[in-house]
């Protein structure tokens, strides 16, 4: 059972919308294309879709998913012309999505009964990693929660000066001990700091080398261990992030963290630089983790709930 509740919401709509231009006018760009002089949807269409699908990097598993639900509905109903094509792309992804564990945090809220809520973030260097849990911190005490963050990615002196410019600007406590120490003794502090405090959300940076270090997952397992010796239920999430505009690139950092960790929530940031936002669609469904956050612009704001038929509708939409 899902720690959260469902979700639904159109306030963040228009930047949402924003974020995914490159990917929604690319797609369509090709698909417009594809339809000249078609009418019906019929083979040479579907081969058309399934083409433009997977170069939108949605993936070719999940790719032949919905195209196999398409086929269905065309043959079920008959005559499907093409103008109606884009609303039954939607209504296909859309429910591929709902068959995965995509429930939410309810509008950045903490799960019932769960506090402090721990989240420890994984992921390689450059994917946005830092940024996603400064912006996560300034949306949950926007909320009124209150909030903790440990630097534990002390391989780099980076990485800790980042997320400490990040606790200033957001007015939230950073447990640090500098670069070169112990990245579980960091971890451990935080949490300890946080019940102490009182928080309502922990949340933890780790190191993010290049995901075929093995020493680099041996670390994840310990700094996990070291948690759950102060808090034996903790963490409640290890959120991986991921950078959207790397495409399939994304998939396989996904591939290699899950099989090395017990990944529980995905966050895909960059979507508005890319035209790459099918990568979402498809590591939703291979995976079967939820999304939970996607990053749509640089503002604090542009952090979102991800919410599945806001998604689709951004990038199916025809402008």
């Amino acid at each position: 059972m899902s720690l959260f509740g469902n979700f639904f919401s159109k306030e963040k709509k228009e930047s949402l919308d924003k974020g995914l231009e490159k990917s929604n006018e690319s797609f369509f760009g090709k698909l417009s294309k594809a339809l000249v002089g078609k009418s019906t949807v019929d083979d040479d269409v579907l081969d058309n879709l399934e083409e433009i699908l997977v170069s939108s990097d949605v993936g070719i598993e999940t790719t032949l998913k919905i195209i196999d639900r398409i086929q269905q509905r065309v043959a079920r109903d008959k005559y499907v012309g093409t103008s109606e094509l884009d609303r039954i792309l939607k209504e296909e992804v859309a429910g591929l999505l709902s068959e995965n564990k995509t429930d939410v945090v309810p509008d950045f809220e903490t799960p019932a009964g769960i506090k402090p809520y721990v989240i420890m973030v994984v992921g390689v260097n450059g994917v946005g990693k830092t940024t996603t849990i400064g912006k996560l911190a300034a949306q949950f005490k926007k909320k009124g929660k209150k909030v903790i963050l440990g630097a534990a990615d002390t391989f780099r002196a980076a990485a800790v000066d980042q997320l400490k410019l990040w606790g200033e600007r957001v007015g939230v406590p950073v447990i640090s001990k500098g670069m070169n120490t112990d990245p579980s003794a960091v971890a451990f502090e935080t949490v300890e700091e946080g019940i102490r405090q009182g928080v309502d959300v922990i949340i933890i940076d780790t190191a993010g080398r290049l995901h075929t270090k093995v020493n680099l997952m041996a670390e994840l397992s310990k700094i996990m261990r070291a948690v759950q010796k102060v808090l034996p239920q903790a963490p409640h999430d290890v959120m991986l992030v991921l950078d959207g505009s790397t495409g399939q690139n994304a998939m396989v950092q996904a591939r290699e963290f899950t099989k090395a960790t017990q990944v529980t929530a995905l966050a895909i940031t960059k979507l508005d630089g890319t035209a790459k936002g099918g990568v979402v669609i498809g590591i939703s469904e291979e995976f079967k983790i939820p999304v939970r956050y996607i990053g749509v612009g640089e503002k604090v704001e542009d952090l979102q709930v991800f919410n599945k038929v806001e998604f689709v509708d951004s990038m199916f939409r025809r402008n």
